[in-house]
């Protein structure tokens, strides 16, 4: 299964890359809102066209937009930059949100503790309550990929991470790229 969804991955984040490429020439705008806002809504779109007949994949409803969960793995995006950067660069904008809760939930126990002062600890609002449609028990595979309206997908990594609140850096506990079948090199 994991061969199947790392060859239907990359041609699903080009679809939507080209998608939103053609949106945003559609409006003619002089800014790239269009681009990055078509291209976060039809990544989720992309994703769970293409990893729907792969093996026992469900979809889910996830704020409003479906993401699919294959083999007990939710498999979730996230644009990391626009430039070609390593995926170790990766950080989300807010350490609070969904994201945040998704991957804290879901994601690896993290690698080194938080200091355990005896203290009650004063956390912050309740998770959010969408993540209370996944199985408590599935895994969270990020799907991190660099991508620009000019360059287009330039790099897409798999694996899982741990977010540090401190900084927002995501702390990859495994990760690895994804290529293009077709001829063995990465986007």
């Amino acid at each position: 299964m994991a061969d199947q969804l790392a060859e239907v991955i990359p041609h699903c984040l080009v679809r939507a890359h080209d998608r939103a490429r053609h949106g945003h020439e559609g409006v003619h705008t002089q800014t790239l809102e269009a681009y990055g806002h078509g291209l976060h809504a039809v990544q989720y779109e992309e994703l769970a066209a293409g990893l729907a007949s792969i093996g026992d994949a469900t979809p889910v409803r996830l704020q409003g937009r479906t993401v699919m969960i294959v083999g007990g793995q939710v498999i979730y995006p996230i644009r990391y930059a626009k430039k070609d950067v390593p995926v170790t660069a990766a950080r989300l904008r807010k350490a609070v949100g969904f994201r945040a809760d998704l991957i804290r939930r879901h994601g690896p126990e993290p690698m080194q503790q938080a200091f355990d002062f005896g203290l009650e600890e004063l956390d912050g609002p309740e998770a959010h309550p969408d993540l209370g449609l996944l199985p408590e028990d599935v895994r969270l595979v990020l799907v991190a990929y660099a991508c620009s309206m000019e360059r287009g997908i330039m790099r897409i990594e798999w694996g899982s991470a741990e977010l540090r609140r401190e900084d927002r850096y995501l702390i990859w506990h495994h990760h690895e790229p994804l290529v293009h079948s077709s001829n063995g090199s990465q986007l």
